[in-house]
């Protein structure tokens, strides 16, 4: 496709956008009416929010357009899962300058799209609107299917951590491209494009998960979350985490003990829950600590010790583009 965003208009934009849509059998009206319809067999709908901006959040050197449509739908629906629900469908705000080519909007709702159908939604409507700095704000929906919300607020003294996904690994990616590389390849690929383990949220409520959180900040500040709403304290036990090899040549290439990354890092939407101790956990789940009754120590801790090095603030002082 030739040309810009303020050359096809508003309605051109948006006809090119929905016609690379596809849908799914929860959608009984998509893009095209006032607002979408969305089955919600449970009567109760989970929905959450997030943007991301330009410079802030992305960068198009380093990420692509198609990337930044994955990476934007996977951390909504991610929150979703971490619900312990079933994503069904997501709405885009989108902001662009006239001059930003048409393709790359094309490509951004071809990410969307693509990510969405890993998980089994689908984008069934949203807005687009002319502004100087590119903005993608995104809200999706779930459906919790008869079973009860997995919150923050359930962990008790005596549950286990449990974590399943990839951890530290988008922070490694955006270490290396910090540097001007692009290569290790598959932590630069977990920067720009998250794979959140969908169906584990849903899995680890029906597995009884008393607490839940999807790994967006970092895993000791989204823990913390935990720790704050359950008011317990939570241990993590540093020799059950682990550390692949490649990222700690990464860590040794940087400078960084790569452990950091691990604790610290952000953005890789693994999904972590606490459950009582009896529970059977699947393989793909690992076992990293223990929920402790609240005590003078911070809320999280780390082999009993407290864990100072940070996560992910949007309001910090840290400027970097996650």
């Amino acid at each position: 496709m030739k040309g810009t965003v303020g050359e096809l208009g508003e309605f051109g934009l948006i006809r090119e956008l929905t016609s690379r849509l596809t849908s799914t059998p929860a959608v009984r009206i998509g893009p095209g009416d006032d607002a979408a319809v969305v089955t919600a067999p449970d009567r109760r709908v989970v929905a959450s929010t997030d943007v991301l901006l330009e410079g802030r959040h992305f960068r198009r050197d380093w990420s692509t357009a198609y990337d930044v449509g994955r990476k934007a739908a996977a951390q909504n629906l991610a929150d979703i899962a971490a619900m312990g629900a079933v994503p069904t469908a997501i709405l885009l705000g989108l902001v662009v300058p006239a001059e930003l080519p048409a393709t790359w909007a094309t490509e951004l709702m071809d990410g969307l799209r693509d990510e969405c159908q890993v998980a089994g939604a689908a984008v069934v409507g949203g807005d687009v609107v002319r502004g100087e700095v590119i903005t993608v704000a995104v809200t999706a929906l779930g459906d919790l299917r008869n079973a009860e919300p997995v919150t923050r607020s359930g962990a008790q003294p005596g549950d286990v951590v449990a974590v399943t996904g990839w951890l530290g690994w988008s922070a490694a990616g955006h270490a290396v491209l910090t540097r001007g590389f692009r290569s290790p390849r598959a932590f630069v690929e977990a920067h720009r494009r998250p794979e959140p383990p969908y169906h584990a949220g849903p899995a680890a409520a029906g597995l009884g998960a008393t607490a839940m959180t999807d790994v967006s900040d970092g895993l000791v500040a989204d823990l913390g979350h935990i720790a704050e709403a359950s008011k317990v304290r939570i241990d993590l036990q540093s020799q059950k985490i682990d550390v692949p090899s490649q990222m700690a040549d990464i860590g040794t290439a940087c400078g960084v003990d790569p452990l950091q990354w691990v604790l610290s890092g952000g953005e890789d939407h693994a999904i972590v829950a606490t459950f009582p101790p009896d529970v059977k956990l699947p393989a793909r789940w690992k076992v990293i600590g223990e929920v402790l009754n609240p005590s003078a120590l911070p809320q999280v801790t780390v082999d009993g010790a407290p864990w100072t090095k940070g996560g992910w603030d949007h309001f910090g002082d840290d400027d970097v583009v996650g």
